[in-house]
């Protein structure tokens, strides 16, 4: 991440001059998501058309390995089938991508099913760099879900630091009640 993307200090309380927690970065954003400054609007634009511009010669490339197969003469079949294969795997590829912006995956769930989801994901590429192209139209991909989690920390932080407020070892001990 750069130098400018970085916040040095964060003028807002519960930020990171008081020690508060820190935004976490998005690709190609960076913290800019935070306050939509550094060109937010620009980058979102950029990763519009980065992502649509992608998957378009990635589509491009897949048109001339079909053609290589029709070249082939493999017949109607195999086509049919590889073109229901990548169509399965990109609508399987955006979804599994578009569910990435929206919640986090549980790391005690990952196992030898996602490392097989991987090699699907490489198939329908074209799915989630759609994912991608439609998600930077609306917001920052994934910030929906970074802004949540950071709001939840500034409140957990100021909880905590509200209810310290004060030096307790200052504070005088009451007087005990006689009975």
């Amino acid at each position: 991440m750069s130098d400018e993307q970085r916040p040095s200090a964060s003028p807002e309380p519960g930020g990171a001059a008081s020690g508060g927690p820190e935004p976490e970065a998005i690709r190609f954003f960076g913290t800019t998501w935070l306050h939509h400054d550094g060109g937010y609007g620009l980058r979102r634009a950029g990763v519009a058309v980065g992502s649509l511009a992608l998957a378009a010669a990635g589509a491009a490339v897949l048109r001339f390995a079909f053609q290589g197969l029709e070249v082939a003469a493999v017949g109607p079949f195999v086509g049919i089938l590889v073109v229901a294969g990548f169509a399965i795997c990109s609508a399987l590829a955006f979804r599994r991508t578009w569910d990435g912006f929206v919640r986090r995956r549980d790391p005690a769930a990952e196992s030898a099913a996602d490392k097989s989801a991987q090699s699907l994901m490489f198939i329908g590429f074209i799915g989630s760099l759609l994912a991608y192209f439609c998600r930077s139209l609306i917001e920052a991909p994934g910030e929906k879900l970074h802004r949540a989690e950071y709001t939840a920390a500034r409140e957990r932080h100021e909880r905590r630091r509200g209810s310290r407020t004060g030096n307790p070892a200052a504070r005088k001990p009451r007087p005990k009640k006689r009975r």
